[in-house]
């Protein structure tokens, strides 16, 4: 039987540069605090990457897709196919995630994590779709769990060896997979204890009656496995093969000390995931903003995060979190250009 064996993520407790950051930020030339939470974030990057002079280098996206066997019972206002043609949109540079990481120069990347259309000869031509495929979708969790533990093992290793081999210091994970939101609903309601209804929302764009039925549907999947309680076994049951792959990301890229710019509901299931799976990642998270979703506003008071935007953003693909990173891009400027009282030679208060 295979054991997933996580690493050990070191804790970020490091006092006298918590200290000096702040002192650093206070001695600029303004009111004490009055660049409110520009500020605490500017710490938080300088504490994630240990240094006084935090800059964000060679930013990346990994796009990760896969669809889902549950979909089938109509959990989606799309069809699974959708989950295919987006890959492809994602690879002619046609979707929101692609132009706005063309517009901060950031690399991006499309991972088929386990869509259920064969891409490998594509894959063999096309630098930017990294074939991981675990197997074509996962199965229906309503039948029998979404992964074998050895398949949902894979996908979380095979997240970890895309993380090792990245460049840069700075990691948003993206995702597609027709059918996800209930993923991360199911897993939210597994590792939290919150009641179902409070974490599912209408994805997609489900109407009423479209979102009752997801409930109900979701209601049957954790009746099943009511008894599952360990963190890896609740991944295989109810997750997703792209949420198990950007787990292993965020995990490897915790151990390594990069900053993890967290998108919206899908992404935080699988932060909450690696979490769970390897205490301390938590730590290394910048949550970009707060889903339309409804199930992100209570998973992120799970989290203990503070989003940084409130948008109405609901698309996924990690394009609220390439919204977001300009303001970690403002933080390190701040903290690394912007004059001292001493240096400007501008009178602090008494």
């Amino acid at each position: 039987m295979s054991v997933f064996i996580a690493p050990t993520i070191a804790m970020i407790e490091d006092a006298l540069l918590n200290q000096q950051l702040k002192s650093i930020l206070d001695n600029k030339t303004k009111p004490v605090g009055s660049l409110g939470k520009i500020e605490s974030l500017a710490v938080k990057i300088g504490l994630i990457l240990g240094t006084t002079y935090p800059k964000i280098e060679q930013p990346q996206i990994r796009v990760f897709a896969a669809d889902h066997g549950l979909a089938k019972h109509g959990t989606s206002a799309f069809p699974i196919e959708v989950t295919a043609q987006m890959v492809l949109n994602f690879l002619n540079g046609g979707a929101a995630i692609n132009v706005i990481a063309r517009q901060h120069n950031m690399d991006l990347k499309v991972v088929d994590a386990g869509v259920a259309t064969d891409f490998a000869e594509l894959a063999v031509n096309n630098p930017q779709l990294l074939n991981y495929k675990i197997r074509l979708g996962s199965r229906d969790a309503l039948n029998e769990p979404a992964m074998s533990k050895e398949e949902c093992i894979a996908a979380l290793e095979a997240g970890m060896q895309i993380a090792k081999d990245l460049e840069g210091n700075l990691l948003i994970c993206g995702e597609m997979g027709i059918g996800n939101t209930s993923s991360a609903s199911l897993l939210m309601a597994k590792l939290t204890g919150t009641v179902i209804e409070d974490c599912i929302g209408r994805g997609t764009g489900l109407d009423e009656a479209g979102l009752e039925h997801k409930l109900q549907v979701l209601k049957k999947v954790l009746q099943r496995y009511k008894a599952v309680t360990e963190p890896i076994e609740v991944l295989a049951a109810v997750g997703g093969l792209e949420i198990a792959m950007m787990a292993g990301a965020y995990i490897q890229a915790a151990k390594d000390r990069r900053i993890l710019l967290i998108d919206g509901f899908i992404a935080s299931s699988a932060l909450l995931v690696a979490e769970r799976l390897a205490p301390g990642v938590l730590q290394f998270a910048i949550f970009a903003h707060c889903s339309a979703e409804q199930g992100h506003k209570y998973l992120l008071k799970a989290l203990k995060a503070e989003p940084l935007l409130d948008f109405d953003l609901r698309l996924g693909e990690g394009s609220g979190a390439a919204l977001a990173y300009p303001l970690l891009q403002s933080a390190c400027a701040i903290i690394n250009e912007m004059a001292s009282f001493e240096d400007a030679q501008v009178t602090n208060k008494k």
